[in-house]
């Protein structure tokens, strides 16, 4: 197929086009290439992609790009927590009305498959089991008592301690910060030009994504990178609420395995995707495996928290693994071993070539 991958420039996004080439399909790449994300040497492609640096608000730009392709794999967006009230107009421009005009690019070129990169966001605290109500959604976390150390949600009708629960995608959406909304927002915004046009449309909800060529001390660094940079500093890593948050934590060349296929074998209708590993670690066990990785400090928890965090969100994959035959192939340990090795871009290019020759 000829591809175009937008935000093919970033993390998941050079994983992703290396496994496209590697499976023979033709690709285009288009990536604003903004500051904040990209910093250092400029982005470069292998000599057979095409690369178009332009911003997808910019509609003259999305048809240049489109001009020709088959399938779109839409990976470009402005991440990370969104918890300041300014920062919504960035999230909403970027992710929302990017999107919007991608996908009424695609109707004018008749361009009619679409995989979309969502996240585990969108679900805001995912599912809790109560002894006395089953599943249920948990409550909203309350300032005073994350201040007073209570990090476990609540049941919402009895208060009572829930117990976490894989999330499916069936799971109602509950996004609870400006990222998660404009991720829900991109999802709403392609289920919508799919009934309009009768395209296709496979929306991957990553979880929490790590791996080699991560960006690191920028505002879309994840948690394993920001530990990762601590611990090279010689620093310990700071672990916020009590280090008992659950995350579901994917190597990338995982999730570009499952995005790749996805662009391949899902040719009709809207579908949703989880894309996890489907084994639920802590955020303190994450730290305490990169600190013997790295040979660095102990973690140090320290009670701090974010008001727009969630808890516990971690993921049921089934769907991915029945429906696509896809399964994620790096162990936790091996990966945090990997990704403290990578400290060089010798390193990182050698697990992206490992990738691609799955």
């Amino acid at each position: 197929m000829r591809v175009l991958l937008t935000g093919g420039a970033g993390f998941i996004g050079d994983h992703v086009l290396r496994i496209l080439l590697a499976n023979g399909h033709e690709v285009r790449v288009m990536d604003s290439l903004r500051p904040d994300v990209h910093r250092g040497a400029r982005w470069m492609p292998p000599e057979e992609v095409e690369f178009q640096v332009a911003d997808l608000c910019d509609p003259t730009a999305i048809d240049r790009a489109l001009g020709g392709m088959d399938a779109v794999v839409h990976l470009a967006a402005k991440v990370g927590l969104g918890v300041a009230i300014g920062d919504m107009p960035d999230y909403a421009a970027s992710n929302d009305l990017g999107t919007a005009e991608l996908l009424a690019g695609m109707a004018r070129a008749n361009v009619g498959r679409l995989t979309l990169a969502s996240s585990m966001v969108v679900y805001g605290e995912g599912l809790g089991l109560c002894p006395d109500h089953g599943e249920v959604t948990p409550a909203p976390r309350q300032p005073a008592a994350l201040e007073a150390g209570d990090f476990e949600p609540p049941c919402p009708v009895c208060e009572r301690p829930l117990a976490p629960l894989l999330v499916r995608e069936t799971a109602r959406p509950d996004p609870r910060n400006a990222y998660a909304t404009s991720k829900l927002a991109q999802e709403f915004y392609a289920a919508n030009w799919a009934r309009a046009t009768g395209g296709s449309v496979a929306m991957m909800r990553y979880h929490n994504v790590y791996g080699p060529g991560m960006p690191k001390d920028t505002p879309y660094a994840g948690v394993a990178a920001i530990f990762t940079s601590m611990l090279r500093a010689g620093k310990a890593p700071q672990v916020f609420e009590d280090g008992g948050q659950r995350r579901d934590f994917i190597h990338v060349s995982d999730v570009a395995a499952a995005t790749v296929r996805a662009c391949e074998a899902h040719g009709a209708g809207v579908t949703a995707f989880n894309v996890g590993s489907g084994m639920p670690r802590t955020v303190g066990e994450m730290a305490q495996a990169l600190s013997l990785a790295l040979g660095g400090p102990e973690p140090v928890v320290t009670g701090r928290y974010r008001l727009g965090d969630v808890r516990h969100i971690t993921a049921d994959s089934r769907r991915l693994r029945d429906q696509l035959a896809w399964h994620p192939e790096v162990d936790f340990n091996a990966g945090m071993a990997e990704l403290a090795g990578a400290s060089d871009p010798k390193s990182a290019t050698a697990s992206r070539r490992r990738a691609v020759g799955r």
